[in-house]
């Protein structure tokens, strides 16, 4: 099958997910400094989810572009890694209205291990379509920093519930681990 679907179809569903979290991040309430101070933690909130998903999107667009085909498993697995992506919207709303509470701090960050893990069935999804020798799979590697992200995010949501910031500060980690797109793709192919 052809990946172009598959790719405009996902980048619609990020951008939504994206519309979603900033309709949901509501202006202060007032018109003076003091009022700016309940909207900050929403504010965080918002923006640590912003670059989550402008992580997601580069680098499943890096992945899809390394891509020739897809068949119907990958098609699956993208859909499941999209439906643990929709979530995040929910949980950041909740986790800075919370003002970074125990629960819903850890609730964030099963939806970021759980779409850490759905990322990962994609790219396997993917490699298995396309071989163990193709230049997708040279490309990916052991995928070190893919699965130390899951691990990192598996270690946070306990951390949350003994002190919430030690469980955002791991997911900041992350964050900032990913925020260079994954090179490896791009190195592949230009050689």
């Amino acid at each position: 099958m052809n990946k172009g679907r598959l790719e405009a179809f996902s980048d619609g569903v990020i951008a939504i997910i994206i519309t979603i979290m900033v309709l949901n991040l509501q202006p202060p309430s007032g018109s003076d400094a003091a009022s700016l101070l309940p909207f900050l933690p929403r504010l965080a909130g918002y923006l640590l989810s912003f670059v989550f998903m402008g992580i997601y999107w580069a680098n499943h667009h890096h992945l899809l572009q390394a891509a020739q085909k897809v068949n119907g498993a990958i098609l699956w697995a993208n859909l499941h890694l999209l439906f643990w992506l929709s979530l995040t919207p929910l949980v950041t709303a909740w986790m800075a209205q919370a003002g970074f509470t125990s629960l819903p701090t850890a609730c964030y960050g099963v939806v970021l291990l759980l779409s850490g893990v759905a990322y990962y069935i994609l790219v396997r999804a993917l490699i298995a379509h396309h071989g163990r020798g193709s230049t997708l799979a040279k490309a990916i590697g052991d995928d070190f920093k893919g699965k130390i992200s899951v691990v990192f995010y598996a270690a946070a949501i306990p951390l949350a519930y003994v002190y919430p910031g030690i469980a955002l500060g791991i997911y900041i980690l992350v964050a900032v681990m990913w925020l260079v797109p994954d090179r490896r793709i791009e190195r592949n192919f230009r050689d």
